[in-house]
């Protein structure tokens, strides 16, 4: 029975903001290297196997529909370009996710499925490979297996798991009967998980053979596998993405695997499920970098016991997060801080309160601030655009298209655009005109004219573009023609 891992890359990560963004996540973050979250989670992908020994089948990875071509790039960029997509049009929790990925593979070998959120940091890949391939023992069998974390502190950030009987299974890491989960505990009950010595850390990594989990979940919650079912089969195929259908998913209920199945057949046999609660220990260096100081625990400090990255400038300064990405960051006399410099927004916290900037990036998206949703720079299929400046009826961008690459046909109601390159060749159409454009040359896009920009050369063109006009949101645009498949139209609203 082969193991098929199945990527979870649909969280926010707003605990993270401000490098973590709505239309940028935390798992596509390189947070503690060179490499994204959901990049080492891929390289980690690469030493599974199943209880026979084979290695482990190319991963399904389920994401919204909006970071696809972010999530496909990274893939290709660490060897993972044979992955599956499977695309939400808007996220449902991890149980549908799940259910998607079961509905997917069970036809094909009715494989385990190791599911696991993208935005996690394992120290030790050997150790949790070691206690993958136990928990797939367990799966293969029937077991519906959770991942446990032997606690180092009374955390309070995490859910715990309460382990029951040991299940005699030999090989590898221990595993025990689920005899309940619970909820993030304060400080004094933490402590009281910590000295039973029964309770584990909850690290939201499950095993499952497919057909065992379409069980549960059919008897559990009907309305979310049908829901999944039809979003599948009224899916577009397009390649490895699977674009699901969105109306069907809109009507499945949102929950977690934890509340959808495993709270209801933990500690007993339900009767109407063959399946049990299992759960192998994860003694791996597992971090789920939740919160700012999570970072700043598993990061290697200076003398002063700061993390540093970027240019910065430390002086009397102890135990801090010092992040810049744009500027000079320079800190005098703080101890137990986390100041993160991004290049539209500064965050300076006590590291005991780093998590309660979650409630900082509820207050912008209620002030309809798009500093919770995008960064300055912004990610595109063909490149990107950086908004450098701004004001009444302006903004001005710096915009790079990779080689070959295009912009859609499209067309503005509210703004004109004015193009002036600045490196590389330009191939321009502009009403029923297409001309090339080089270095130093520039051109006027008229409100309502359809255009289209590419570069044709062997090196990333870079424009300045000029924005003017009475509205200049990103929903001003209708396009007619897009490589990358995004042709539903777009309108503002008049301003």
């Amino acid at each position: 029975m082969k193991v098929l891992p199945v990527v979870l890359c649909g969280g926010a990560g707003t605990r993270l903001w401000p490098m973590s963004r709505e239309n940028f996540p935390k798992q596509l973050l390189a947070l503690n290297g060179d490499q994204s979250l959901l990049q080492q989670t891929a390289a980690r992908l690469l030493g599974l196997k199943s209880p026979r020994g084979e290695a482990a089948a190319a991963p399904y990875v389920v994401c919204n529909e909006e970071h696809r071509f972010l999530v496909a790039e990274q893939l290709r960029g660490c060897g993972a370009a044979d992955a599956k997509l499977l695309l939400e049009p808007f996220g449902r929790g991890t149980a549908p996710a799940l259910t998607l990925a079961a509905i997917e593979a069970v036809t094909d070998d009715d494989p385990v499925l190791v599911a696991m959120p993208s935005d996690h940091v394992i120290a030790r890949p050997a150790d949790f490979a070691a206690a993958v391939a136990q928990g797939a023992k367990l799966a293969a069998a029937g077991y519906l297996v959770t991942f446990g974390v032997p606690p180092t502190a009374p955390e309070t950030g995490y859910g715990y798991i309460l382990g029951g009987r040991p299940i005699d299974i030999s090989g590898g890491p221990e595993a025990q009967f689920v005899d309940a989960f619970a909820e993030k505990p304060d400080a004094a009950r933490a402590a009281e998980y910590l000295e039973s010595g029964r309770y584990l850390w909850n690290s939201g990594i499950f095993a499952v053979r497919a057909s065992v989990w379409i069980e549960c979940v059919s008897a559990l919650h009907r309305e979310m596998f049908e829901s999944c079912e039809r979003a599948l089969r009224l899916a577009k195929r397009d390649g490895a993405s699977v674009h699901l259908d969105a109306a069907a998913f809109e009507a499945c209920p949102c929950d977690s695997i934890d509340y959808a199945v495993m709270e209801n057949i933990c500690g007993q046999n339900t009767g109407e499920l063959s399946a049990l609660a299992a759960m192998v220990s994860l003694d791996a260096g597992w971090s789920d970098v939740g919160a700012w100081s999570a970072l700043w625990d598993i990061e290697d400090k200076d003398a002063d016991g700061n993390v540093i990255h970027g240019d910065v400038q430390a002086s009397e300064t102890h135990n801090a997060l010092l992040i810049s990405q744009h500027r000079l960051l320079a800190c005098v006399g703080l101890d137990d801080v986390v100041v993160i410099e991004t290049p539209d927004a500064v965050m300076v916290a006590h590291r005991d309160k780093a998590q309660d900037v979650k409630a900082v990036v509820t207050r912008l998206r209620a002030a309809g601030r798009t500093e919770c949703v995008a960064h300055r720079k912004v990610q595109r299929p063909w490149g990107s655009y950086d908004s450098i400046d701004n004001g009444e009826r302006f903004q001005v961008k710096r915009i790079v298209v990779e080689p070959g690459a295009s912009l859609s046909l499209q067309m503005h109601y509210h703004r004109a655009e004015h193009w002036i390159v600045v490196k590389g060749t330009a191939r321009v159409w502009r009403g029923d005109d297409e001309f090339l454009l080089t270095e130093n040359h520039s051109t006027y896009i008229p409100m309502g004219v359809r255009h289209r920009l590419e570069n044709p050369g062997r090196v990333p063109l870079e424009i300045i573009e000029v924005q003017s006009g009475a509205y200049l949101g990103e929903d001003d645009i209708v396009r007619f023609e897009d490589r990358y498949g995004r042709v539903a139209p777009q309108i503002a609203a008049s301003p």
